[in-house]
């Protein structure tokens, strides 16, 4: 009896299996779904319709005196026995000889009128550039822009035929793990497709103030630069930019959302304007979250205002948080960054602050940014007590000594090792802004705000760091 019951549950578990199989085979799914779930069996027919909108792009320039210059620029990828050195010695060389500098890239074509989207870098000082379509047709190009921050270029071909023109889509759209395709040249090999997903989005590489990159793992390598990183539907979803050497198959792609605004202005004037607010800012940290009561750690934190700017002219302040522009969160540098450059020089912004805790909003101007300005991130800049730490009043000569710009505040001239000021993390060079929400401008206003605290208790101490920004260090008395 035991083995037949046993062997009827088996046969029931087995048809609800079968059932449930059944069942899910026919259950609808979206063609957003079927994207994620399954494998394409061939991206053919999306190379085939892709291909003709990429162009290969072969440039040359001449760098002078580029002997010695460029065989050294950026050091020997042969290590210390250069082979252009050894060359040299057997066959001689003229160091001062001009150098004819060759490189490739890619692009794609954006409008009937021969508009072609590429890479900075790739056309960047060229004396001749020649764009070659999938149909073997050659063209000269002519530079009709530049933005060196985001690394985008626009050129622009005459052609007597209508040229294929690409289908631009939505970057904010992608998702991670989502399937994308690569066309471009790399090492010179024209029209190479590569498929792979995207591995992440929003990606930091240091490469500029907009960093903001579509990382994927379709393979990209030098020559597909400029070239389209392109969706399941065959839109452009971004501009193949840069690779990590060592990476083994990371590639970045500027998202095409990011370049649409740049793309308009380099085709309508040939240069980007972007927006300037006149001020220093840094990502809150926890500690100056909990400092400030703010909320998941959203918003900006002001470091330094710049005289006369926008932001100084409107009534903001350092140390105010900036939550949001035009109505739009920020929850990071690069957002506000973002939000700051794509508005018109002249318009002005709603920017809603907290300051002590309270909303403020100011209605602000919008400048011209300036390469030269900075916009976000970094800001460049005999008494020991119990908490191990030796402060002293500025002056010109401690200013010079530190290499920091204030001649005016309390600054950390020494911490004794092993001390809680040490191991809380309190380093020479900070300057001590406040203690405990208390203004600290001089020897006594430490003193009086570090007495006050009892043994036991916590002191919350609002530095300013070189090369740092502020910082709010928590240790107990």
């Amino acid at each position: 009896m035991k083995t037949s019951h046993r062997f009827n549950s088996f046969i029931i578990i087995n048809c609800m299996a079968a059932a449930l199989f059944i069942v899910l085979l026919n259950f609808p799914v979206s063609n957003t779904e079927a994207k994620f779930l399954n494998t394409p069996e061939s991206f053919s027919e999306l190379a085939e319709k892709a291909s003709p909108v990429v162009v290969n792009i072969r440039t040359e320039k001449t760098v002078k005196g580029g002997g010695r210059v460029f065989r050294h620029f950026g050091g020997s990828p042969f290590g210390k026995e250069d082979p252009f050195d050894f060359f040299e010695k057997f066959f001689g060389g003229d160091q001062n000889k001009d150098f004819k500098q060759r490189s490739l890239g890619s692009g794609f074509i954006i409008d009937k009128e021969g508009h072609i989207v590429t890479n900075n870098h790739v056309i960047e000082g060229a004396d001749e550039i020649k764009v070659r379509l999938n149909n073997d047709d050659e063209y000269d190009a002519e530079i009709v822009g530049r933005d060196p921050n985001t690394d985008i270029a626009l050129i622009k071909v005459k052609s007597n035929t209508d040229l294929p023109v690409s289908k631009m889509g939505d970057s904010d759209a992608l998702k991670v793990g989502q399937w994308v395709l690569a066309i471009g040249s790399p090492f010179g090999l024209e029209h190479t497709v590569t498929a792979g997903i995207v591995s992440a989005k929003g990606r930091v590489i240091g490469s500029g103030p907009y960093d903001d990159f579509i990382q994927t793992d379709a393979s990209i390598n030098p020559g597909n630069s400029g070239g389209p990183l392109i969706n399941m539907d065959g839109e452009v979803v971004g501009i193949n930019t840069a690779i990590i050497a060592s990476g083994q198959g990371i590639g970045f792609a500027v998202p095409i959302n990011l370049a649409r605004g740049i793309i308009e202005q380099l085709k309508k004037s040939g240069e980007v304007t972007r927006g300037w607010l006149g001020v220093a800012i840094q990502d809150i940290s926890s500690e100056i979250a909990e400092y400030y009561g703010v909320e998941d750690k959203k918003g900006v934190l002001v470091t330094e205002i710049f005289n006369g700017d926008p932001a100084d002219n409107a009534g903001i302040q350092a140390k105010d948080i900036i939550v949001s522009v035009n109505g739009q969160n920020v929850e990071t540098t690069r957002d506000l960054t973002r939000l700051i450059a794509a508005i018109s020089v002249g318009n002005t912004a709603d920017i809603l602050v907290l300051r002590n805790g309270k909303e403020k909003k100011f209605k602000v101007k919008i400048a011209k940014r300036e390469d030269s300005q900075l916009v976000s991130g970094v800001y460049q800049n005999n008494n020991t007590d119990d908490l191990g730490i030796q402060v002293s009043e500025l002056s010109p000569e401690i200013s010079r000594q530190f290499n920091i710009k204030q001649t005016e505040g309390i600054i950390v001239t020494d911490v004794d090792n092993d001390s809680k000021g040490a191991q809380a993390g309190i380093m020479a060079g900070d300057i001590i802004k406040e203690i405990n929400h208390e203004p600290v401008r001089s020897i006594d206003d430490y003193t009086n705000a570090v007495n006050k605290i009892k043994s036991g208790e916590p002191v919350h101490m609002f530095i300013q760091r070189m090369n740092r920004g502020f910082l709010v260090i928590k240790l107990i008395k």
